[in-house]
């Protein structure tokens, strides 16, 4: 499975259900004109391409339901659509190259500084806070090269993302599910932070993808907090709902999150197993509702 792909249909229903023993009822709202209020203490968002078979306008009318305040990881053609709703797109993308082709090789830097310098006004000027990027795969390449190579590339996007106000993140991934992929581990991402050296270059720290890697996640995320810009979330195994089908429990996760004094958004990336998709997601948004 993979962002681009097509899920599922979608049917209406309510719901009322139990998970790891906390009680969620009424998760749809009797009157779907009614935005459901939520704590406050995490900025929802949720990642388009889990819901690729709604359509855009359909999902941002009810995400704004539910409360979710973001839908992300669009592309520039999508960022009006999402904010024409009321919405932000928290994290969008600056280049049609994928997580293979990064930073990590000298050869790809003229293409990527040229799409994210001219992309990242644009995302300033649409209201877009972050612009996603990735390592790329090893090839060959050795860890501590590939962290070089990073860092020479993003210390000459680090001063047009300062004066715009718009932060790159690199995603952390595990490196079984997308083969040979470099950055695949908290401390390799954090020295690359701590190299470029800019307030606008951070982490987009995929918890899924680090249960995977790592284990140890609110640990991590305690030690590692001032060196990661976004979250996402995902149920392991299978990158499916956060409830008690899995092994993480996101209420403890959220919590840690919102006591390191983080204040950006966290953005649901589970993939549905349920025929509602919304209902699904209306209920891992309670879950995650600290």
């Amino acid at each position: 499975m993979n962002r681009r792909q097509m899920i599922g249909s979608v049917a209406g229903a309510t719901v009322a259900v139990t998970v790891t023993g906390i009680p969620f009822t009424s998760l749809h709202a009797a009157n779907n004109d009614v935005k459901t209020k939520l704590k406050g203490n995490i900025h929802h968002s949720v990642s388009q391409w889990c819901y690729g078979n709604i359509p855009l306008e359909s999902l941002s009318k009810s995400c704004v339901q539910m409360g979710i305040e973001s839908i992300e990881l669009l592309n520039e053609k999508d960022w009006g659509t999402v904010k024409n709703a009321g919405l932000k797109c928290a994290v969008g993308y600056a280049t049609d190259w994928g997580i293979p082709k990064g930073f990590n090789r000298l050869e790809n830097h003229e293409k990527l500084i040229a799409d994210f310098e001219q992309m990242i006004p644009k995302a300033a000027a649409a209201g877009v806070p972050n612009l996603i990027c990735f390592s790329g795969n090893r090839e060959g390449l050795n860890d501590n090269e590939g962290l070089i190579n990073c860092a020479k590339g993003l210390r000459k996007l680090a001063s047009i993302a300062e004066k715009h106000g718009v932060n790159i993140i690199m995603e952390l991934l595990n490196s079984y599910g997308h083969k040979d992929y470099q950055c695949d581990r908290t401390k390799w991402g954090s020295a690359l932070v701590e190299m470029v050296g800019s307030e606008r270059f951070k982490l987009l720290y995929d918890i899924y993808h680090m249960q995977i890697m790592e284990g140890n996640v609110i640990d991590t995320i305690k030690n590692f907090h001032q060196y990661i810009g976004h979250y996402h979330t995902g149920g392991v195994p299978g990158r499916h709902e956060l409830d008690e089908t899995q092994e993480l429990y996101y209420p403890a996760i959220m919590k840690a999150i919102v006591e390191t004094g983080y204040k950006g958004f966290v953005g649901q990336e589970f993939v549905p197993t349920k025929e509602d998709k919304l209902a699904s997601l209306r209920k891992c948004i309670a879950i995650c509702d600290v």
